[in-house]
């Protein structure tokens, strides 16, 4: 976490571009928050990005070290797990936001368009539920009420279905 006097300044953006501003960590907070790839192959393997070995391992440090992950350490021979923490988790609206701002503005994949657009149209509510899902994934906190069909499989779905259209 950087401290005010680590900072350049005190401003709020600031701080917030000093942890979140390189093109990097946000994509590795994507892809842990919303496809769940939480070891290091996956996140470097199914990247649609193709992020190099040495970019991924540097920034999955830095997101250690701001409190944006935590990870678990199971011994030799297993794999280690990232988990996102509570300050990441309160990240979604941000995504969402930036998300609906690409889709708007930039040429998109139409399958992460659909997932974007779906995130946008459910607004607050459904953000709130799917840092609900995030909580009990990376947390352990039980959700509040119990669902029929969790977020992550209604955008999983609309991307699929703009797959299979486009296919």
């Amino acid at each position: 976490m950087i401290l005010l006097d680590e900072s350049r300044s005190g401003c709020p953006i600031n701080v917030s571009v000093e942890v979140l501003g390189d093109r990097w960590s946000l994509i590795v907070l994507r892809d842990i928050m919303f496809t769940n790839r939480r070891h290091f192959r996956t996140l470097l393997r199914e990247s649609e990005e193709s992020i190099a070995s040495n970019i991924l391992a540097n920034r999955l440090r830095d997101l250690l070290a701001a409190g944006l992950l935590t990870r678990d350490d199971p011994g030799r021979g297993h794999r280690v797990t990232y988990s996102l923490t509570e300050d990441a988790i309160e990240l979604v609206p941000v995504m969402a936001e930036l998300a609906w701002w690409g889709v708007r503005h930039r040429p998109t994949f139409a399958p992460m368009r659909a997932k974007a657009i779906l995130l946008h149209d459910g607004g607050p509510q459904m953000w709130q539920a799917f840092m609900e899902e995030l909580r009990e994934q990376h947390l352990g906190i039980p959700l509040p009420t119990p669902r029929t069909i969790r977020v992550s499989e209604q955008l999983d779905a609309a991307g699929a279905a703009v797959l299979a259209a486009i296919s």
